[in-house]
């Protein structure tokens, strides 16, 4: 099914636990076993108290848009809140944490691109620990 349009309902998608994570679900939306061969698209859903700890990625970039509330984002030791409709973009190298602090969930895509060498580092000195 290479290159063919696709449209996916929400729906059909099945949401995973992020092991390394705390109250976060994912969802890969698209990716390449669905003909879209260079990228994933994922949501991602983080749970009032829930985050993702300190991690890198050395050859990849991506970039996220927060769908709904607003959540801690931890940019190579900067601290800033991203709210719904922000757009957050991670060089390769940056290392990132997410928090959400607030009393609702928190859901946000992040676009990677599809490599055969894909690798996270997680970072000791979390910011979250």
């Amino acid at each position: 099914m290479a290159n063919e349009p696709l449209i996916r309902e929400l729906k059909d998608v099945l949401a995973t636990e992020v092991d390394t994570a705390i109250g976060v679900t994912i969802q890969v939306l698209l990716g390449p076993d669905d003909g879209m061969p260079n990228y994933y698209t994922r949501r991602f859903t983080m749970a009032p108290g829930g985050s993702i700890p300190a991690h890198r990625h050395d050859k990849i970039e991506h970039h996220q848009v927060i769908l709904q509330g607003e959540m801690t984002v931890h940019l190579n030791g900067e601290t800033t809140l991203a709210r719904e409709g922000d757009a957050i973009y991670i060089p390769p190298r940056t290392v990132h944490a997410f928090e959400n602090r607030g009393a609702m969930p928190v859901q946000f895509l992040c676009v990677v691109p599809a490599i055969d060498d894909y690798a996270t580092e997680w970072v000791e000195g979390d910011p979250l620990s």
